[in-house]
């Protein structure tokens, strides 16, 4: 069913649909299946930003050498509860939640787990992995780089990336607490997906090539920092754990997402897992957080809202309505799913901002 440019699409399809798409692009079924997957929980969360508005990219970039297509994956364990995986450049999704059974499993061994994730590619919606850590008892941070696209406080120029920050916690009832955000006032993908859908921007968001704010998303050369200096430093903090700390380039030296894709963009990612029962009784820990949740959602509301959701409720509602009734896809991007064109090459060598 389609309405006003978007199509309401199965899950299993779009899922079915993506997987294909990046098989014919050459990935091996198994990464694939996973982005897909993943891809396919963003698209029902409501984030289309990290949804099928990124497959055309990824499948231009795995035909073109960009993604190492069979990664050798190794567990660098460094201390009794730190370690480092290697990703050797494989599909970033996939890579990354391997890396993250690792986290997984030293967490659960040790009481804390603080593994690097070296060599990776874009990897998607950080709540897809902190909420795979909370489903397994652990509370859970995670961090990532990105493309050097925002305009630092009081700067004129590009440095840092959106450089987003998650974490999650378990609770007594009910899907995890889970808060994922960009360090800017949005994520790029954000400006994509008004893109695809020719919508306009607050102006908030972004500058243009002269750094006045701008509302036209295809206007967009810099993006800027949520709350400022307090975002600036935040996106500085995930450059230094999640790039320097792993011997990996920071700022404006992390590689560009569409600069040459043939090359592997040696990505960092970042994660801190706690395993409750080592600092407290875990079940009385479950219940404080339902407790939490729970005041929070009995506290009057402000006026203009119905209610006060958790972080990253909202999107926990829509994905349990989109897994039942259908997920909102522009309706250009499904058409291409559909079809048998695999990329339409013209990503490769764009700067930052490409269309």
């Amino acid at each position: 069913m389609s309405d006003s440019g978007i199509t309401l699409v199965d899950a299993q399809e779009l899922q079915d649909l993506m997987m294909n798409k990046f098989i014919a692009a050459g990935l091996p079924q198994v990464p694939a299946e996973e982005t897909a997957r993943h891809l396919t929980y963003a698209d029902a969360c409501g984030i289309h930003s990290h949804g099928t508005v990124r497959v055309a990219y990824y499948a231009e970039r795995i035909a073109k050498g960009g993604v190492n297509l069979a990664p050798n994956i190794k567990f660098e364990k460094t201390g009794t509860s730190t370690g480092v995986v290697h990703c050797d450049n494989g599909m970033g999704q996939y890579v990354c939640n391997e890396a993250l059974t690792y986290a997984i499993g030293m967490a659960k061994e040790t009481g804390t787990a603080v593994v690097g994730v070296e060599k990776t590619g874009h990897s998607g919606m950080l709540s897809y992995y902190v909420k795979r850590a909370a489903e397994e008892g652990l509370v859970a941070i995670a961090m990532c780089q990105s493309d050097p696209m925002v305009v630092p406080y009081g700067g004129s120029e590009n440095y840092f990336g959106t450089n987003p920050i998650a974490f999650s916690a378990p609770r007594s009832s009910g899907e995890p607490l889970v808060f994922d955000m960009a360090t800017t006032v949005q994520a790029w993908g954000k400006v994509l997906d008004a893109r695809s859908k020719n919508r306009a921007i607050p102006d908030t968001w972004a500058v243009d090539g002269n750094g006045d704010p701008t509302t036209n998303p295809h206007d967009v050369r810099g993006l800027l920092p949520i709350a400022g200096p307090k975002g600036y430093g935040l996106m500085m903090l995930v450059d230094v754990v999640a790039g320097s700390l792993l011997g990996l380039p920071f700022g404006k030296h992390v590689s560009s997402m569409y600069a040459d894709l043939t090359e592997k963009r040696n990505l960092g990612q970042f994660y801190i897992l706690i395993d409750p029962k080592k600092f407290t009784d875990p079940d009385a820990f479950a219940k404080q957080v339902q407790q939490m949740t729970e005041e929070l959602h009995e506290m009057q509301p402000a006026k203009g809202f119905d209610q006060v959701y958790l972080p990253g409720e909202r999107s926990q509602i829509r994905r349990k309505k989109a897994m039942k009734d259908g997920i909102e896809v522009a309706t250009e991007i499904y058409d291409y799913l559909k079809s048998d064109t695999v990329h339409f090459d013209k990503y490769n060598g764009q700067g930052a901002f490409a269309e």
